[in-house]
């Protein structure tokens, strides 16, 4: 009966019902005009979702930052170097194995037959206070300042914002998501994106998941190791926030449950989840470089017969590795940042990046879980740090 309260339950329920429906609604009848009315609800729960987490990078990140004190520039600095690290040893990682899978694949590149999806019968826009980057270096900036002007009122003030956005997170953006994802199931079941699209990309995406897995598998073995803790106890917590991503594709829409998820690992600090999780929601995304670089070889073998040279596709890794720290957690956002690099870097025009696009859309889901669950690795990384350095632990209330 736990069980079947649990959040884990309540989005697997979601994502089949979601599918099921999606598959048995007709393209023409009374019935159809149901679809209109899931893609109105897709769209409004979209916007409350996005328009909630600033106010949750904003109430989570700036207060951590206080409570760190002297220490906060440092872990700061500490936070990004693993977080690039990692995109990057992940994108080299996936050049390698594309230099060595890749010539022997045989794949079919184009893709027809989807049905078109309704537009939403009305649209409730609902404007974020700020973007997910402006409110990251709002945050950032305001949380030192606070520490350097030693501002006990506003750091009171940002711990009582904490308490309210908790407030936000559990009564509002939770129970919402297994509906939300749902009707995103719903409508990819529908398009056919599920039923079509998926299957022709299906050998490149299965390598791209084991290399998710591979890759996940040595970020929390390092992030145990050198926390000296076990790193299951971390990793067995994050269930829930891997099927909420593969539903929303966004590691911002993932940032309430991966948050929750997070804090309950007893090897994990609360002050260090309060400040590394939902930084690494906007910094660390390995899963999404891992795929972009396989994919990039394999549109460039598929297109233009040959894929790119070492040197080149080192030169687009390093350089990606930047872009995915400045990438916004959404859908498609590491691979929308860096389409500048695809066409200058890697010599891509019109038809190659259209179909880097829709390669990338096809796992978007699997790659922005990698990022979610890889960021239990890198804050046990910070744990361990913040350990090693005897970095006073500063007491979260998590229980509000």
């Amino acid at each position: 009966m736990k069980f079947v309260k649990s959040l884990p339950f309540k989005l697997l329920v979601g994502v089949v019902l979601g599918i099921v429906l999606g598959l048995v609604i007709p393209e023409q009848g009374p019935l159809h005009n149901v679809l209109q009315v899931i893609v109105t609800i897709k769209y409004i729960l979209n916007q409350l979702i996005s328009f909630c987490v600033p106010l949750i990078i904003i109430g989570f990140i700036a207060p951590s930052i206080v409570k760190l004190g002297s220490n906060a520039s440092r872990m700061l600095g500490v936070a990004l170097v693993i977080a690039y690290v990692s995109s990057v040893g992940a994108a080299l990682f996936s050049m390698i194995a594309g230099y060595a899978i890749i010539p022997s694949l045989n794949i079919v590149s184009q893709v027809d037959g989807l049905k078109e999806v309704p537009e939403a019968i009305f649209q409730l826009d609902i404007p974020a206070i700020m973007s997910v980057m402006s409110a990251l270096v709002f945050s950032v900036l305001v949380g030192l300042a606070v520490t350097w002007t030693k501002a006990r009122t506003i750091a009171a003030v940002l711990q009582e914002f904490q308490e309210i956005v908790l407030k936000i997170v559990t009564r509002v953006v939770i129970p919402i998501l297994p509906l939300f994802i749902a009707t995103t199931f719903c409508t990819l079941a529908y398009e056919g994106t599920i039923t079509k699209q998926l299957p022709i990309f299906l050998i490149v995406i299965v390598i791209v998941m084991i290399g998710h897995y591979i890759w996940l598998a040595l970020l929390y073995g390092l992030g145990g190791a050198y926390s000296k803790t076990n790193p299951w106890e971390v990793l067995r917590h994050y269930g829930p926030a891997y099927i909420t991503a593969v539903g929303t594709m966004s590691s911002a829409a993932t940032l309430s449950v991966a948050l929750d998820c997070a804090r309950k690992a007893k090897t994990l600090r609360p002050d260090m989840v309060s400040f590394g999780v939902p930084l690494f929601a906007n910094i660390h995304l390995c899963g999404s470089v891992l795929t972009e670089v396989f994919f990039v070889m394999t549109v460039s073998k598929i297109l233009y017969g040959s894929i790119p040279s070492v040197g080149t596709m080192i030169l687009f890794c390093v350089l990606l590795g930047i872009f995915a720290v400045g990438a916004p957690g959404v859908p498609g956002g590491t691979v929308m940042a860096s389409l500048g690099l695809i066409i200058s870097v890697v010599g891509f025009d019109g038809t190659g990046t259209g179909l880097m696009l829709t390669i990338f859309a096809l796992q978007d889901s699997f790659g922005t879980a990698c990022n979610v669950t890889g960021d239990g690795a890198l804050t046990l990384m910070l744990t361990g740090y913040a350990k090693k350095h005897h970095i006073k632990e500063e007491a979260i209330d998590f229980s509000l």
